[in-house]
């Protein structure tokens, strides 16, 4: 028995990793709303959300059957075969949040558990019927509560369509009631009305949602359900109300009561019901290790029909299950990181859009604009000018020119109904018994909110779609991967023992590790961004100048130091350099394609004083990115000339090579100290080196001619080794630009200064 002791301790421990996992992921579903409207402080949000998940995990024990009873009949098992399908559950589930939470993309942990505890135990059924002649594959059904998983699939498509659609729908039209200008104490009734509505819609959905797992649920449910109208109907009048009061008396913002209120509602009913997700598997281990020890009966032959029945959990445990996910939320980088990707997708405004463009989107936007042109032809022209009155946002630079500062996505009317809508449709579902999931009921209600509200414009909208689609298509993924995965360890620990546990968990932890240096690496590689205008924003030009040559000197040192690898890169044809260099240049390349959008954020604050800065700022970032298109051909050149297995080049080529890297390192190093310092006068040393590696150049275009027509080198060689060294060319050329514009910047930057100091004096 120690095994099966040790095992369901480890099981333990791995649910406080999975609630640490689990709930940087699922703290997207109350977190989003609050957070993307900035309506209250980072620190006011995560209190309020903080007591729901407490309150709502305190409150969860009638929840936990679904691990125990849910998926599969218990009783069909033994209590060695429930340990093997709950190890394979929880080492696959912390493995699947763990990378999901790493790429930042919100899954629902719902369907994870759900497909992981039908994969092993469907693995472990086919395994009993493999091996027991008087059993068929036909009798898996005796095993498997399959009507389970495909409520589950239903679900993900009800929740996805459904949820978008009653969204954009509600969102469209608040946003003909209130418009973008609207000042919420002159519009009483509209507020308390829609004020009603919502603090309705939360009363129930707590009532209904948040407490449906606590011990009293019981005794109330047949109430609430015989009385469900007239607890609706009382409710809203009670609401419009009390919203009416607070808006016209006390003259508070109803809409903020709202965010709160309904961030507190998600985020009770997350830990009150979707706690199962997280500890309920070693629970129902623990559950499973008390009656096979006061039984006192053989491990391999105990069935475990006390499993079916109503267990409860201790409330120690659900308390201390509770302290964990609060403190998760507010330490937990990665939940920030999940909930970020909701915030961009739905962003009302120009943001770097975090996802590439498919054929799918593009597909969808074109047919979207053909549907929008029809529809414009049918509308009458006074009704299309109303309708797009109220969807105009006043100074639509207010947004650009606070870039990269405590900026809302959206307003409050947008949280607002992004938070009743998920509490309308989870309370519905709720009602009905359908299993919609609280994460995908969340996300699609803020895309179709996004979606109405005209977030997704005609620049945008091929990014966005192209996001909502990765998020959607990693939900079905999540369902197959858990399933499969599962199956495979469960299979695992069935043929070969318990002791591969072990094994598992030892892969688990490498796989976590590597999560963990990936996701430290992305942050890193972010914060140590240079090629990013909108770090270096500010009302003070000076200070964006002086920014500006700061990230130059450090851009100038990594394209140095590139550059050396990339020439002892094909020195040595050495691959694996080559490739390291062509990726570090890579990021610099997709960071320089940035700018273009970037700057339009920064001259929309340049004043008529400053057109001068603003043009031969463009002309500095233009030049850059030539500097970095050069060294990104070169580098690539070389990584797939020696990668497609080429002749290496000519010992006599290395050396023209050597001499032109050491010179182009010296004209950098000048540069480099010219941006550290401020010093561009220095004209003449600057030109003199950059004159020497033209020639030194020349020299080595002739040099190679002369190989050609020596037939030295093949035609592969000679295209290569002409085209690095035109592009080298093009890179000296375009660093001498940079000098050029960098002195008529510095200009009213050394003046700036000056003044400066002379004020100071």
């Amino acid at each position: 028995m120690e095994i099966y002791y040790i095992l369901v301790g480890t099981l333990i421990v791995l649910a406080i990793i999975d609630l640490v996992v689990g709930v940087s992921n699922d703290a997207i579903n109350f977190l989003s709303s609050a957070l993307g409207s900035k309506v209250f402080s980072f620190r006011t949000i995560m209190i309020v959300a903080s007591l729901g998940v407490l309150f709502g995990a305190v409150f969860s024990s009638g929840m936990m059957e679904v691990a125990r009873k849910g998926i599969f009949h218990p009783g069909m098992f033994t209590f060695h075969e429930i340990i093997i399908i709950f190890s394979a559950v929880m080492l696959t589930d912390i493995i699947l949040l763990d990378t999901f939470n790493r790429l930042g993309l919100p899954t629902s942990t719902t369907v994870s558990i759900v497909f992981e505890l039908l994969g092993a135990a469907v693995a472990v059924s086919i395994w009993k019927i493999y091996e027991s002649p008087e059993y068929q594959l036909g009798d898996l059904a005796r095993y498997i509560n399959s009507s389970k998983a495909l409520l589950i699939i239903g679900g993900i498509l009800l929740s996805v369509v459904v949820a978008f659609a009653v969204a954009a729908l509600v969102q469209f039209v608040s946003r003909l009631v209130f418009s973008f200008q609207y000042d919420v104490y002159k519009r009483n009734v509209a507020v308390a009305l829609f004020g009603g509505i919502a603090l309705a819609s939360i009363a129930y959905f707590i009532v209904l949602k948040g407490l449906k797992g606590t011990p009293f649920y019981d005794d109330v449910k047949h109430f609430i359900k015989n009385y469900s109208i007239q607890i609706i109907l009382w409710s809203f009048v009670f609401g419009t109300f009390l919203a009416y009061v607070i808006n016209r008396f006390l003259r508070y913002n109803v809409f903020k009561i709202i965010i709160l209120l309904g961030t507190f509602s998600l985020a009770l009913a997350f830990a009150g019901n979707d706690l199962v997700n997280f500890i309920g598997v070693p629970i129902a281990a623990y559950n499973s290790l008390e009656f096979v020890t006061a039984h006192g009966g053989d491990p391999h032959t105990f069935l475990m029909k006390d499993l079916a029945g109503k267990v409860p959990t201790p409330t120690l445990f659900l308390l201390a299950a509770g302290t964990i996910m609060v403190l998760t939320l507010w330490f937990s980088k990665k939940a920030l990181k999940v909930a970020r990707t909701a915030l961009d997708l739905s962003a009302q405004g120009d943001i770097d859009e975090r996802f590439e463009s498919n054929l799918v989107a593009r597909g969808i936007v074109r047919s979207a604009i053909g549907i929008n042109n029809v529809i414009s032809v049918v509308i009458p022209v006074k009704v299309r000018k109303w309708i797009d009155s109220r969807f105009q946002i006043p100074d639509k630079s207010k947004r650009s020119k606070k870039l990269g500062k405590n900026v809302a996505e959206f307003d409050l009317v947008r949280a607002s109904v992004n938070l009743v809508v998920a509490a309308i449709l989870i309370s519905i579902g709720t009602s009905y018994h359908l299993p919609l999931s609280t994460t995908y009921v969340t996300f699609m209600a803020a895309m179709g909110s996004s979606f109405a509200d005209r977030a997704w414009g005609r620049e945008s909208a091929v990014y966005r779609i192209a996001g909502v689609i990765s998020v959607i298509a990693g939900w079905f993924v999540t369902a197959m991967i858990a399933f499969t995965v599962s199956a495979t360890f469960a299979s695992v620990l069935y043929r070969w023992g318990l002791w591969t546990a072990f094994i598992i968990l030892a892969l688990a932890a490498f796989l976590m590790y590597r999560n963990h240096l990936h996701f430290r690496k992305e942050t890193e590689e972010q914060a140590a961004e240079v090629l990013n205008i909108s770090l270096v924003l500010s009302d003070d030009t000076r200070q964006v100048l002086e920014k500006t040559f700061e990230r130059l000197r450090k851009l100038l040192n990594e394209l140095r130091d590139d550059y050396q690898n990339i020439f002892t890169g094909l020195a040595g044809y050495d691959v694996v350099k080559l490739r390291r260099a062509n990726d570090e240049i890579g990021k610099f390349f997709k960071q320089a394609n940035k700018l273009r959008d970037q700057l339009y954020y920064l001259l929309q604050q340049l004043d008529e004083s400053q057109m001068k800065i603003g043009n031969n700022y463009i002309k500095l970032i233009n030049r850059v990115q030539d500097a970095i298109q050069s060294i990104h051909f070169i580098s690539k050149a070389s990584k797939d000339y020696v990668n497609n297995n080429h002749h290496p080049l000519l010992p006599e080529q290395i050396e023209d090579l050597r001499i032109i890297s050491n010179k182009f390192t010296e004209y950098i190093n000048l540069v480099e100290k010219a941006f550290e310092t401020r010093d561009f006068d220095q004209l003449k040393q600057f030109y003199k080196t950059s004159s020497e590696l033209d020639k030194l150049l020349d020299a080595a275009i002739m040099n190679q001619i002369q190989r050609v027509r020596a037939q030295q080198v093949d035609a592969k060689n000679s295209a290569f080794f002409m085209s690095l060294l035109n592009e080298s060319r093009d890179l000296v050329d375009s660093f001498r630009k940079i000098i050029k514009i960098s002195i008529k910047l510095n200009k009213p930057l050394a003046k700036a200064t000056n003044l400066a100091e002379g004020n100071e004096a």
